[in-house]
């Protein structure tokens, strides 16, 4: 789960639309009003369009635009080592061993190494001649690194000479030049500093770069990858022979695994094929998915090939070993995918993504070439390994056994809302809206905090559900206990899209609320019950936070007053901050204990008013580390959390017991 962006909830209103792209009504709107914007400008002009947002997430994907290239380098098979380096300065260089960039004159005028940088849509991946399989998140490339860098500076070793050139804010300060000879040097060293002008912050973070680069170790083995930060003298290599059995392997360390690694690798005509899976002993699915090493977050034909060869191939196995009865039927998808961990890597030379950000592979040969070379390993494992196969169907049968429990479980709410006329949550107070895009459902701790939120709430679109004691824990409980919980089950019916792994899962489109709100008592219990709904909306609904619909709340800590002016802190900080603005000895400092201590009117006023309040977005940024940090804290195994615990109680500041 990322560090959650601060934002203030919108407020809807009807701006009436104006022909001619915003130009007033009556204004001059002629030829000379169509902007053509040359070269690397409309990159500087909307740099959201090309490398997602300019905050810290954007600032980043300039260091992945430009190691991307030399994994693509190292893909082709002619990169043994990459090395990422973060300066004291801040300047990130990236140097590879590979076949550099090309130089000579380009049918432009110009010289291929200055098309390449700054020319959009410039490159080798594009002909067909210069890499058989490449990735790169949008295919904008380097140039679009340039054109957001107040300097970078590029030297290609190849031709028996080292060219250099660099650029200010992507306009060439000079032409290429020869500076060396090429000597036992190969590839290329990109060097820039990021614009201030450009992006909210220029501060590189070691472990965002240290995550992104082990991933890209594992799904291309047998390359060398070393992170060096100067500004805090650490450094880390990645080295993987094993590739995607030791990307498993690194998963499910805070778990406890069934089996080793079961692994597949495969050329499908032009598709090479790579699989690793290893069923773990939690209840939940961790499935990545990647196409030429872009992390496929929405799946695709691949996602699905597998799925089908892993249901398939687990029912065939299972009946002809006798470990399923006639009478037991089949396994269902569902049923199987419990406790899985598994990568999934195919490499093509066409990939077709649907949506700009290539969340979902969508080359339909690519169904049939996963799903037969699943279906061969995955057969022959397990009949060498039956032992492995009775482990692994005991397992899903426990899991169907659940399934079909918390099936009845529900179906037994749903029964019984209808005979009794009342489908939702008896605590539930529900808006008047009937809008899910205005509608807004804070979940509270306790009926003295929720009384307080009933009473303050604008009951036009704001429902308040109170939930009673701590909420169960979904890390360490399967479907059927969490559908018979008394805290989470009239959360499932209030939100009314149903959970994931019941029937028709989840589904978004029935979602009855897109603002959920969850406000606890900034103590720690109130954090220990936000993290257990955090835990509960990541396995079970992680749609909700994927949509941008999940949000926390920001109650005040303090209440600070002179009598004549009253202002709210929600943290020591803050406080101290006010304190010094009034500067007057008649000050008096009321510490919220809790939620429930505050009048109706002081929580509308500081927590619940879209005019005034402050709310934190919950986001997934990395899907590995999210949920490595959800096992390791929420999961079984209390030894990495005791480590954990004892590793960061120094960085401990401020501690609420």
């Amino acid at each position: 789960m990322t560090e959650p962006q601060k934002v203030a909830a919108e407020t809807t209103a009807k701006v009436p639309r104006r022909r001619g792209g915003g130009a007033a009504a009556g204004s001059d709107y002629t030829a000379a009003s169509i902007q053509v914007l040359e070269g690397l400008e409309a990159v500087r002009r909307r740099p959201g369009m090309y490398i997602g947002s300019t905050d810290v997430r954007g600032l980043h994907h300039l260091v992945w635009e430009v190691v991307d290239n030399s994994i693509d380098e190292a893909m082709a098979g002619y990169a043994k080592t990459i090395r990422v380096t973060v300066s004291k300065d801040g300047l990130v260089e990236v140097i590879d061993d590979g076949r550099g960039v090309p130089v000579g004159k380009h049918s432009t005028g110009k010289d291929a190494l200055e098309v390449v940088h700054t020319v959009l849509h410039a490159g080798g991946k594009f002909g067909g001649g210069g890499y058989k399989v490449s990735g790169g998140l949008h295919g904008v490339g380097v140039s679009v690194v340039n054109a957001l860098s107040e300097w970078l500076r590029v030297e290609s070793a190849r031709d028996g000479s080292i060219w250099a050139q660099e650029y200010h804010r992507g306009k060439p300060a000079g032409p290429v030049k020869k500076i060396a000879p090429q000597g036992d040097r190969r590839g290329t060293r990109t060097v820039f500093r990021a614009d201030p002008e450009m992006f909210e912050t220029i501060e590189f973070s070691f472990e965002t770069i240290s995550q992104r680069l082990r991933e890209s170790a594992y799904l291309t083995k047998g390359v060398w990858i070393t992170l060096i930060d100067e500004r805090i003298d650490r450094e880390r290599s990645f080295y993987f022979e094993g590739g995607l059995q030791s990307f498993v392997r690194h998963l499910n360390r805070n778990k406890e695994v069934l089996h080793r690694p079961i692994y597949v690798e495969r050329r499908e005509g032009s598709t090479a094929v790579e699989v690793a899976a290893q069923y773990n002993d939690s209840y939940t699915e961790n499935v990545l998915a990647f196409a030429n090493n872009i992390n496929t977050v929405d799946g695709g034909t691949h996602v699905t090939g597998f799925r089908a060869a892993l249901t398939s191939s687990l029912n065939d196995w299972a009946h002809k070993a006798g470990v399923l009865k006639p009478a037991d039927g089949n396994l269902s998808g569902d049923d199987v995918r419990e406790g899985l961990t598994a990568v999934i890597s195919v490499k093509l030379t066409d990939p077709q993504f649907e949506g700009q950000t290539k969340a979902k592979l969508g080359n339909a040969e690519v169904k049939g070439q996963v799903q037969a070379a699943v279906t061969d390993s995955l057969i022959q494992y397990l009949e060498e390994n039956p032992g492995d196969g009775r482990k692994i169907i005991e397992k899903c049968l426990t899991s169907a056994r659940a399934r079909e429990a918390a099936r009845k479980a529900r179906d037994l709410v749903i029964r019984k809302g209808v005979l009794d006329g009342l489908s939702l949550p008896g605590k539930l107070a529900d808006c008047q809206e009937r809008d899910p895009a205005r509608s807004e459902l804070y979940i509270v701790e306790g009926d003295s905090a929720g009384g307080s939120a009933k009473q303050g709430r604008d009951r036009r679109f704001q429902a308040v559900l109170p939930l009673r004691g701590k909420v169960l824990n979904v890390e360490k409980a399967r479907l059927d206990k969490i559908v018979a919980s008394e805290n989470v089950r009239p959360l499932i019916i209030a939100l009314g899209a149903g959970i994931e792994g019941i029937g028709d899962s989840f589904d978004l489109a029935k979602l009855r609320y897109h603002r959920v709100i969850i406000m606890t008592d900034a103590d720690v219990d109130g954090a220990h019950i936000r993290t257990l709904l955090l835990t509960l909306f990541y396995r079970h609904m992680p749609q909700v936070i994927e949509a941008g619909y999940l949000y926390i709340a920001q109650p005040p800590l303090y209440r600070i007053s002179t009598g004549k002016v009253t202002k709210y802190a929600q943290s020591e900080k803050d406080r101290e901050r006010i304190l010094k603005e009034f500067n007057t000895k008649n000050v008096s400092v009321q510490r919220f204990k809790g939620l429930g201590e505050m009048n109706a009117d002081q929580l509308w006023e500081t927590t619940m008013n879209p005019e005034t309040r402050v709310l934190l977005r919950a986001e997934i940024e990395d899907a590995v580390e999210a949920d490595a940090i959800f096992t390791m804290l929420m999961g079984e195994k209390v030894g990495p959390r005791k480590e954990f615990i004892k590793t960061e109680a120094r960085k401990v500041k401020n501690l609420d017991i």
